[in-house]
């Protein structure tokens, strides 16, 4: 979940269409590096294969932030597009132009990505499956995404440049996703999530929709909200204090 561009609060409908092809692209990019470091390097298993994998996912997590800057915000994972649209105080129609709008968009992107590189390189396997009871599945998820998302929140209030920016986040994400693949595959992306699983056919079980759905928008609305608390300005802190 890179840092995308701080969210204006305004509508902007051709943000769906972007959604739509990152998450198509999302999807096959981390389906082919994982081909190519199994598959074409042999390296399945060793560290060097997870060294490789690591190296090349932070490579493309580079190239979809540069992709979400150019496009003035589209992004490839729901949580991402809806902890924007928070952040944001864009107001109601932001939030259900989100929700109705931009995330089916992904959704539907990740399953034609899924699609096409299942259709390309049939040997690219199922994606991520959860290893864990339900409950611990949801915990581990729902943690994993609390983690990321209040760090991307936090840095889109930086000053920092695009570089530092994208460095920080993405070697965040794998260090957390490479501590929650065990359980859940750290997947932290429900559109992905939902693409893999729609080609296994599990796509509408409670365990799916509870540990990959329900667990990470509710740690994304809450690691927003933690963000907000302790990074409002002193001064708002200050009028608060007084009014009370």
């Amino acid at each position: 979940m890179a840092p995308a561009p701080a969210s204006s609060g305004r509508i902007r409908p051709w943000l769906v269409v972007g959604d739509l092809v990152l998450a198509a692209l999302w999807v096959c990019a981390g389906a082919l590096v994982k081909l190519f470091v199994y598959s074409v390097l042999g390296l399945g298993g060793t560290p060097e294969g997870e060294a490789a994998k690591v190296s090349l996912s932070v490579v493309y997590m580079f190239l979809f932030a540069g992709l979400e800057s150019l496009t003035g915000g589209a992004s490839y994972n729901p949580l991402t597009a809806l902890s924007g649209a928070v952040a944001s105080h864009g107001g109601p129609a932001l939030y259900l132009f989100t929700v109705f709008l931009r995330v089916p968009a992904q959704v539907i992107g990740a399953v034609l990505g899924v699609k096409l590189i299942r259709t390309a390189f049939p040997q690219v396997g199922k994606g991520a499956v959860l290893s864990v009871g339900v409950h611990h599945g949801a915990l581990a998820e729902g943690l994993a995404t609390l983690l990321v998302v209040m760090v991307s929140v936090t840095l889109k209030k930086k000053e920092k440049g695009f570089f530092m920016k994208t460095w920080i986040a993405s070697i965040w994400k794998m260090t957390i996703h490479i501590l929650s693949s065990d359980s859940t595959g750290g997947i932290m992306n429900p559109a992905s999530a939902f693409a893999w699983a729609y080609a296994r056919g599990d796509h509408a079980t409670f365990d799916h929709l509870l540990v990959y759905w329900l667990a990470p928008l509710q740690a994304t609305l809450l690691g927003v909200w933690v963000v907000t608390f302790l990074t409002k300005p002193k001064k708002v802190v200050d009028e608060n204090k007084k009014k009370k």
